[in-house]
């Protein structure tokens, strides 16, 4: 029985972990806006400072092909936003928690230096 949840469990991770590519193609967009679409969001990630993005960007084919260059230029937008947006909250919860540290630090020597 055991043995039996644990597939089960590891099948549903596994149907999980689809990518955008195939998320894309399974909702009923072109195959050529989810390449451009692909290509855009690693050059999206790059553009907003992600050392996980990797420019990417098949010229010929967006010059060519309006689907793969709107995929592309909607990629780019969507991801660049999506690093920066990130990387907004992730600055924030350290400027807060500098904040409050500094705060507590000040307080400290306040009574420290304070006689009794």
């Amino acid at each position: 029985m055991n043995m039996r949840m644990a597939l089960l469990g590891l099948i549903v991770v596994l149907a999980g972990c689809q990518s955008t590519h195939e998320q894309l193609l399974a909702e009923g967009y072109p195959p050529a806006f989810a390449d451009g679409f692909q290509d855009g969001c690693g050059s999206g990630r790059q553009a907003a400072g992600s050392i996980g993005g990797q420019y990417r960007k098949n010229v010929p084919r967006y010059l060519k092909e309006k689907l793969y260059a709107q995929g592309w230029d909607d990629g780019l937008r969507q991801c660049q936003a999506m690093q920066e947006s990130r990387d907004r909250e992730s600055n924030g919860w350290s400027s807060d928690r500098d904040r409050a540290w500094e705060q507590q630090k000040t307080r400290d020597k306040a009574r420290a230096y304070r006689p009794d």
